[in-house]
């Protein structure tokens, strides 16, 4: 099944002022979404980053898409390797680690390879899951994700949320989080406050859901000294603690002390990361993203990777609408060894591009969808809104540092401060 089009559209939609180590959210978060329109009236949908400077990369690939079979993925990928060369993209607000060539082209295609698998599902009537493998669990379960936040974006009203700087607000974002979603574990983005103040917070946390497994992720903002400090602390009380300090080194030292396993998203984020850090014991738990793995089957791969060394599997997220959702909750169902709930954005957005009703949180996991493909129905009209929130928005990339500059003028980012 050949591929006839790619349309590419930029969109924005609403995002919270929430805090981390680099800064706070801006107005708007950036995706994009792609449409490969196949013949038959086949379309596959994909989603991912909407920065400029990733939209370039994308930009570059999709002349070369017109005429190929959605079924060589293979052919898909070098594709993309070609088209892209040498470069290197590189997002700018760095919670995600380094970049590289590998992690680029890995990338750019992820957003492909998802639009292919959904347009090879609705040709072959069949849902992603079972072009993956079949579904090892019907639900998927994710972990209600805490901030710390601003009551208001500057000039806006204060949200529906309100203010989160203290332990008891936390604790009142978490209940209303387990109440509307049903979460049966929590974390919370942590490396905007003193280690102190956030350790606080999660013993709060801890106090009020004995029986909700625990996480933090500062993001790498502490030093190896101060990681070990806190996984002696919060001894007994986190389920995994997530990159508290930068690099596989620095982790491999808390590690070393730690009695909870070390998680990441930033320091093992592309196959040749996966050699040193197991062979330091550096990491317990990775928190796959097909979003930057290089899609769904390369997820898999990480998985049976991640299981012959005893690691464990979650999946990480980052503002995301709900194609990525539905690609997410596909791959996490096909995947045996990824048991760890996953992280979503989900509760914070109050707008999508997809048809309601197909992605529904009950007791805190998605239900697999059983219609082909993703089982999404791209929403023209909420489509159309998003782009033309992107266009007015201005913002061309994330940067949550100069955006915190706005609050506090002498901020800088907290990378491995404290």
């Amino acid at each position: 099944m050949k591929v006839l089009d790619v349309v590419l559209t930029p969109v924005a939609f609403a995002d919270p002022p929430l805090l981390n180590a680099m800064g706070v959210h801006e107005p708007f978060a950036l995706r994009g979404v792609v449409q490969l329109i196949c013949e038959d009236g086949v379309v596959g949908l994909g989603e991912s980053y909407g920065d400029l400077a990733f939209l370039d990369q994308v930009r570059k690939v999709l002349p070369e898409l017109k005429g190929h079979d959605v079924f060589d993925l293979p052919g898909l990928r070098r594709k993309v390797a070609t088209t892209l060369g040498e470069v290197v993209f590189a997002d700018a607000h760095g919670l995600t680690g380094g970049f590289s060539v590998s992690k680029t082209v890995a990338s750019v295609y992820s957003l492909f390879e998802v639009a292919a698998l959904d347009a090879q599902g609705h040709y072959l009537g069949r849902p992603v899951v079972d072009l993956l493998g079949g579904k090892a669990r019907d639900a998927v379960d994710f972990s209600a994700y805490l901030f710390y936040k601003f009551g208001a974006h500057i000039g806006a009203e204060e949200d529906s949320w309100g203010e989160v700087t203290t332990p008891d607000a936390l604790v009142g974002e978490a209940r209303r989080m387990v109440e509307e979603y049903g979460f049966g574990s929590i974390k919370l983005k942590g490396g905007a406050f003193d280690p102190d103040q956030e350790m606080d917070g999660i013993r709060a946390l801890a106090d009020a859901f004995p029986d909700h497994p625990l996480r933090i992720d500062p993001n790498a903002a502490w030093t190896v000294e101060t990681g070990i400090r806190v996984a002696e602390e919060l001894d007994g009380v986190l389920e995994y603690l997530e990159d508290p300090t930068p690099g596989i080194e620095g982790m491999a030292r808390v590690a070393e002390k730690a009695n909870m396993p070390l998680a990441t998203n930033m320091c093992v984020v592309r196959f040749a990361d996966i050699e040193p850090a197991f062979r330091q014991r550096a990491v317990g738990v990775i928190l796959s993203d097909h979003h930057y793995w290089g899609g769904l089957r390369d997820t898999q791969a990480l998985s049976i990777t991640a299981e012959c060394f005893d690691v464990g599997l979650s999946m990480h997220s980052n503002s995301h609408l709900g194609i990525s959702l539905a690609a997410m909750v596909h791959v996490a169902a096909a995947t045996p060894h990824l048991t760890y709930a996953c992280d979503t954005h989900w509760p914070w957005k109050t707008a999508d591009v997809i048809a309601p009703g197909a992605l529904e949180f009950v007791d805190g996991a998605v239900a697999v969808p059983d219609k082909p493909g993703l089982g999404v129905e791209l929403d023209p009209d909420a489509l159309a809104r998003a782009h033309e929130d992107y266009v007015r928005s201005g913002q061309t990339k994330r940067d949550d540092v100069t955006y915190m500059r706005k609050f506090v003028g002498s901020f800088e980012p907290n990378t491995a401060r404290w």
